[in-house]
C-alpha cells in the first residue's frame, strides 16, 4: 500500500463517525419510505423492508399531488436565486470597486437587516399582494424571497468581490476593454464559485421557507413542499410516518444533489482564480 493510499484511508477512518451521523437521517427516512404502514408500528424494528414498497411515493405523487408541491417549490426557489442574483450582483460589484461616501455604515445596515424575522412582516405583505391581486400566484414569493434574501446576499458578495484583485481589471481596461466588457470577461468568471455559495444560500432558504409561503399561497394546487408536508401530518386523525419520510426524502434529495454538484464546481473554480 502506498503512502497515499495509507494517509487517504487515515482520513476516512477518522471521518467516519461524521459520515455516518450525516447519513443517518437519510438512511431512517429511505427505510421507513420503502415499509408498508404495518410494517411500521411492530415490536420488532428493522433496518431492511420485508420488500420494498414503492406505493408510498406513488400515493404522494398521484394521489395527494406532492409532485406538483415540489414543483412548485423548484419554481419559486429558481425564480428567486435568479432574481436576487441579478440584483446582487452588480450592486455587490459597485460596493466593492466604486467609491462612495457611507460604504461601510451601508454594509452594516445590511447585516442588520438580517436580524428582522419575516414573520414580522408576513401582516404587511399579505396586505401589499393582496392588493395587487397576488395571492396564490407563485410570483408574489419570488418577489417576497429574493427581497429577503438580497441584503445577505450583497453582503456576502462584497465580501468576496474584496479579495479579487483589481489588477485583472486594470490590465483589460489597458488592452482597450470597457468597464463592461472587463466585468463580464475578466472579473464574473473569477467571482463564479463566491456567486455558486450565495445562490446556493438563497435557494436553500427560499425552498425550506415555511411562513411566507403558508400565508400566501391558499390553495392546495400551489402550496409548496415544506407547506404540504406540515399537512400530512394531521390527515386522518394519525400520523402517517411512511408517507411523511417519503416527502422528506423526496423534499431533501434535490438540495442534496444541487449541493453536491456545486461543491464540485466551486472546489475547481477556486482552483483556478488569481493573478498568474
Amino acid at each position: 500500500m502506498t503512502s497515499k493510499a495509507r494517509k487517504s484511508l487515515i482520513c476516512w477512518g477518522a471521518l467516519s463517525p461524521i459520515v455516518v451521523v450525516i447519513l443517518f437521517p437519510y438512511a431512517t427516512m429511505l427505510s421507513t419510505a420503502l415499509k408498508h404502514k404495518d410494517e411500521i408500528f411492530t415490536f420488532e424494528q428493522t433496518w431492511w423492508p420485508r420488500e420494498f414498497y414503492l406505493g408510498n411515493f406513488a400515493d404522494l405523487l398521484f394521489e395527494r399531488g406532492f409532485g406538483q408541491a415540489i414543483f412548485n417549490s423548484l419554481y419559486i426557489s429558481v425564480g428567486a436565486t435568479l432574481l436576487s442574483s441579478a440584483v446582487a450582483i452588480p450592486a455587490a460589484y459597485a460596493l466593492s470597486r466604486l467609491r462612495m461616501p457611507g460604504k461601510g455604515a451601508f454594509r452594516n445596515y445590511l447585516l442588520i437587516t438580517q436580524m428582522i424575522s419575516p414573520i414580522v412582516l408576513i401582516i404587511g405583505l399579505f396586505r401589499m399582494f393582496a392588493y395587487f391581486g397576488m395571492i396564490n400566484d407563485p410570483h408574489a414569493l419570488i418577489i417576497a424571497h429574493s427581497a429577503f434574501y438580497m441584503a445577505f446576499a450583497v453582503w456576502m458578495l462584497q465580501s468576496y468581490f474584496d479579495t479579487i484583485p483589481k489588477d485583472l481589471e486594470e490590465a483589460a481596461w489597458l488592452d482597450g476593454a470597457s468597464r463592461t466588457r472587463a466585468f463580464i470577461s475578466v472579473f464574473l468568471p473569477l467571482c463564479l464559485p463566491g456567486v455558486a455559495v450565495t445562490a446556493l444560500f438563497t435557494f436553500v432558504n427560499s425552498w425550506n421557507e415555511y411562513a411566507m409561503s403558508l400565508t400566501m399561497l391558499r390553495d392546495a394546487s400551489s402550496q409548496t413542499a415544506p407547506v404540504k408536508i406540515a399537512f400530512l401530518t394531521g390527515t386522518l386523525y394519525e400520523t402517517e410516518w411512511n408517507i411523511i419520510m417519503a416527502a422528506t426524502l423526496m423534499a431533501t434529495v434535490p438540495v442534496a444533489i444541487i449541493f453536491a454538484s456545486i461543491q464540485n464546481y466551486l472546489v475547481r473554480g477556486l482552483s483556478l482564480g488569481g493573478v498568474k
